[in-house]
């Protein structure tokens, strides 16, 4: 526990053998329960797991059941219905067992997905766990040994304080970001940073691949876990969910850790397309939701008039490059439409980022 508050880390591993082991021995005292999500590797994972978990000794069981519902009356119901829908949407969520005899009192849970999701499911069933149990911070590590555990108290301390809702780990604002990260993985970081900033409200964060990240109960139940993309763009899609949700963020310092034995599953190439993709559909997902139907703004119909206004524009611009490479001579009609669509669109699309970020300005703490 810290500050009286448990912690628990999600390690979701994926033929993470050679690795798996020193990340369950090096993990803080301070934390309560491990849930490794073996996400159906065809390796040893889930036998060494099983191994390290025999020869712990058992511990106190702090952790608290979703069955306390009381009885149904008008001031309760809504809550009893929450809990509820909770319990029952975990046939949402890739189909998994737990591998422990004893899951009360052993620190370490293993849950063995029967089939693989992708690193995006296995964080979203070890958070079902941890909220199902009602944590009240969950962080999460993967299974490669890439984050160090020395800097998980930092992570989950302004959690348990209260003080936020979500904290993550920033390995680009570490001085050796530039001589440990392997540059084209520092560049697609860099890019996707740029896209999740925009697309999730969250102007002020980097570093948005990182997986090192601490979320509290009550971030855990404003987002639909079953519903987190299942693959790499995970970490990006939380980001917006939980701006969504109005849940207050922090970025604290880590170290980057590369070269330590871990084997990269991560495709550069091909996942950079895919969360792209991923970030456009959720930019909108978030202006309708956010910005519409829970609480109107007018950046709402200034983003959409700049987007309009910008497509209305394309067709103009093509025709003064044409008429302009062939020599001819551009028409005062056709350059005043191209000149009145271009600054309209642009001027509305700088107001409408402008506010995005002044009402996203209170979700950041520094």
């Amino acid at each position: 526990m810290l500050f009286d508050k448990t912690i628990a880390v999600v390690v979701p591993a994926y033929n993470e053998e050679r690795q798996i082991r020193q990340v369950l021995e090096t993990m803080p005292d301070f934390v309560d329960r491990i849930i490794v999500i073996n996400d159906c590797s065809s390796d040893n994972t889930a036998s060494v797991v099983l191994d390290y978990i025999r020869k712990q000794r058992p511990v106190q069981s702090i952790i608290k059941d979703n069955t306390d519902n009381k009885e149904d009356n008008k001031y309760n119901r809504a809550e009893n219905m929450l809990k509820e829908k909770q319990q029952a949407d975990l046939k949402y969520f890739i189909p998994s067992e737990i591998a422990n005899v004893n899951p009360e009192t052993d620190r370490v849970i293993l849950i063995n997905n029967l089939k693989n999701g992708g690193v995006g499911s296995a964080i979203a069933r070890g958070y079902k766990w941890c909220l199902d149990h009602k944590i009240d911070c969950t962080a999460s590590m993967d299974g490669d040994g890439q984050m160090d555990p020395a800097e998980l108290r930092s992570i989950c301390q302004p959690i348990v304080k209260e003080e936020v809702d979500c904290v993550k780990g920033n390995r680009l604002i570490h001085g050796s970001a530039s001589l440990i990260i392997p540059k084209t993985r520092f560049l697609g970081n860099a890019i996707l940073s740029i896209l999740t900033k925009i697309a999730s409200g969250y102007w002020h964060i980097s570093d948005t691949q990182c997986g090192y990240r601490a979320l509290s109960l009550s971030a855990l139940s404003s987002i639909k876990l079953q519903d987190i993309y299942k693959s790499y763009g995970m970490p990006n899609d939380i980001l917006i969910k939980l701006n969504i949700a109005f849940c207050t963020i922090k970025e604290v310092k880590i170290k980057p850790v590369y070269n330590i034995g871990e084997t990269s599953k991560m495709k550069v190439a091909k996942v950079i397309p895919r969360i792209s993709w991923l970030l456009f559909k959720s930019f909108f997902k978030r202006l309708w939701i956010k910005y519409l139907f829970r609480d109107f703004h007018p950046l709402f119909l200034l983003y959409h008039f700049a987007i309009i206004m910008g497509i209305f524009t394309v067709p103009y611009a093509l025709k003064v490059i044409n008429i302009t490479i062939s020599g001819g001579s551009v028409s005062p009609t056709t350059m005043l439409a191209f000149f009145f669509l271009f600054t309209s669109s642009f001027q509305s699309l700088l107001f409408a980022m402008w506010m995005d970020i002044q009402d996203n300005e209170r979700l950041y703490k520094s």
